[in-house]
């Protein structure tokens, strides 16, 4: 062993040699995709509010979309989910066809007024395009598993304009409690360059390098933001489990799926028509931003909540992460009211400290909060994602999300399970589940 780390720098330079065209290839891919997804929003988002009418045939839009996914797109359907199985226990390439799917998927909600965010597309199609690289490199086991933990890191690093958090959310999300830094170096790379060729298309993301205003540290604010910390992971728990709930009774109870996000479209349609707004469908950026500057009503939160669970239970294609995003942040302006912190540094905590409990992912959440928000607010953001964390338990946005370590070193979870297998061992703890466990490390071992 002593012999062999003499040599280690030799072993480190190939590795870098090949693993650096190929991020910068797959850091292309990604971006480019993003870039298109961003401009595609943009268009959509302008067309629906100069003309909102369309938010009445939502639920066509959302049963052209089911009809699509259910006539061309059932292999890719579980989406992130399916990016996470695949890392963990590969079977087959993810079809290229899904980046185009869930492209097509995504425009349609937003331009008939659902409430999604991006990220989710962005992840698929920037680890689907880089999974189609496995054909040419004929990539197995860990190879392939790095290959598309870039893919991950591009999309996600690219479409919010952050090439740190993106980095690491691609090796954090993977698995609660463990990071394999194997993935580390080209997961950077791709990052890096997923952003630049975005905003080389002339794209750009939302400025909020000066909105929170950073209070001096005092006892009183501490507590505040540990208090603030906890009230962000118990609503990012309720929203997980609440969007699981959702899709679990429009399956249960809605056979044919493209009547799924039909009906759903109906119930949202209706209540944005009753409501006189669209201000909780969409991303919502423009209320984010507000969040920042403005006292807003202090259900603004909740009605997020609301819109967006069910669009995305109903089966409507789009991400999780924006509009936990404008829960967070009108979340913690509304926490104003009660806390010993500014509105502004309130509304950046909870906007990355609703994310960090909802897809666990303390670090990528508070280094995407310092990248957004400037390294002043480093202290508070790391306490707000931190908390939250502890407090969103074992649940999550991404059922297929392994448990790598349990976050609490009192209760002993068998490493490997996903969120989804640990929810169905509490209801019947009879459950069998040591299969799921082992194709995992043997996998990670390859």
């Amino acid at each position: 062993m002593k012999y062999l780390r003499q040599f280690e720098l030799f072993i480190v330079l190939p590795h870098l040699i090949k693993w650096l065209p190929i991020s910068f290839v797959v850091g292309i891919l990604a971006g480019t995709a993003s870039a298109a997804l961003l401009a595609s929003l943009e268009w959509a988002t302008q067309l629906r509010e100069s003309h909102r009418w369309i938010i009445a045939l939502l639920p066509l839009g959302g049963f052209l979309s089911g009809w699509i996914y259910h006539r061309y797109g059932q292999t890719v359907e579980a989406g992130n989910n399916l990016l996470l199985e695949e890392i963990h226990n590969p079977k087959e390439i993810i079809p290229c066809r899904m980046a185009p799917l869930v492209l097509l998927g995504t425009i349609i909600t937003h331009l008939f007024g659902g409430s999604a965010g991006r990220e989710g597309t962005a992840l698929q199609m920037g680890a689907s395009l880089a999974d189609q690289l496995t054909k040419i490199l004929r990539f197995q086991g860990a190879n392939r598993r790095i290959l598309l933990t870039i893919g991950i890191s591009g999309g996600f690093a690219s479409v919010f304009g952050t090439p740190l958090a993106g980095t690491v959310f691609g090796l954090e999300v993977l698995a609660i409690g463990k990071l394999h830094y194997d993935a580390l170096f080209p997961a950077l790379i791709a990052a890096i360059i997923g952003n630049q060729v975005t905003l080389l298309f002339g794209l750009h993301h939302t400025d909020y390098r000066h909105a929170p205003f950073i209070p001096t540290i005092t006892i009183w604010g501490l507590i505040s933001a540990i208090a603030a910390g906890v009230i962000f992971g118990i609503i990012a728990k309720l929203f997980a489990q609440a969007t699981h709930k959702i899709s679990h009774f429009f399956k249960a109870k809605i056979l044919y799926p493209p009547m799924r996000p039909f009906i759903g479209g109906v119930f949202i349609a209706v209540i944005v028509g009753l409501s006189g707004t669209t201000k909780y469908i969409g991303l919502g950026i423009p209320t984010i931003v507000n969040s920042f500057y403005t006292q807003l009503p202090p259900w603004d939160f909740a009605a997020k909540f609301g819109f967006t669970t069910l669009t995305l239970g109903a089966g409507f294609k789009g991400g999780e992460v924006t509009p936990l995003f404008f829960i967070g942040a009108t979340l913690g302006n509304a926490l104003s009211l009660l806390l010993a912190l500014p509105a502004p540094l309130l509304a950046g905590m909870g906007f990355v400290g609703v994310f960090a409990g909802a897809a666990n992912t303390p670090l990528a959440s508070t280094l995407m909060g310092i990248e957004l928000f400037g390294i002043e607010s480093g202290l508070f953001i790391s306490i707000g994602c931190v908390v939250s964390y502890l407090f969103s338990g074992h649940n999550g946005i991404y059922s297929a999300q392994r448990i790598g370590l349990s976050k609490y070193s009192s209760i002993n979870l068998k490493d490997g399970l996903t969120l989804a297998a640990d929810q169905k061992a509490k209801v019947d703890p009879k459950i069998d589940l040591s299969n799921d466990t082992e194709e995992i490390e043997s996998n990670y071992q390859e």
